[in-house]
């Protein structure tokens, strides 16, 4: 699968958050920017430092009227345990079938102690307050991702 186009719409997407609540693409149009990471599994090491640094960022990503949306194939009771027992301050939304990771490119081929399947892959996509996508972030490194991103809008989205 593809990256959709830098400078073209971002797919929209509407799925669930962590309180079943739906969540559109569209719902920030004009107001916000948006960082929207996919992430292979909650509760695991590497998604857990991922969104602590995300929460704890969290003054910085208001600061740059951005709001922050992870998105993995985990169930929404998941997620609200993720949540909950690292006090997230954003929004999870469940993907099971993977409809929006296959839109957004991001499911795919993964290896792993020498086995093959299909899975997600870590990425983060930049999409600004007109709903364009602005950059893509697919060799995400977990420690320093908060900080990845938000040097990168501010240094490129007003």
């Amino acid at each position: 699968m593809a990256f959709p186009k830098i400078g073209n719409l971002a797919p929209a997407f509407t799925l669930t958050n962590q309180n079943g609540e739906k969540v559109s693409l569209k719902d920030f149009r004009g107001t916000s920017n948006v960082v929207l990471y996919f992430y292979p599994k909650a509760l695991t090491p590497g998604c857990t430092t991922q969104a602590c640094g995300i929460r704890d960022s969290a003054a910085g990503f208001d600061s740059v009227d951005t709001v922050v949306l992870g998105v993995s194939p985990d169930p929404e009771a998941k997620l609200q345990k993720f949540i909950e027992k690292h006090e997230l301050n954003f929004d999870l939304l469940s993907d099971e079938d993977h409809k929006v990771a296959d839109k957004y490119g991001c499911w795919g081929l993964k290896k792993f102690m020498g086995k093959e399947y299909m899975g997600l892959l870590r990425t983060t996509f930049i999409i600004d307050k007109a709903g364009r996508l602005c950059h893509i972030i697919d060799k995400v490194k977990t420690k320093t991702h908060h900080d990845d991103v938000l040097g990168w809008i501010g240094d490129n989205l007003d």
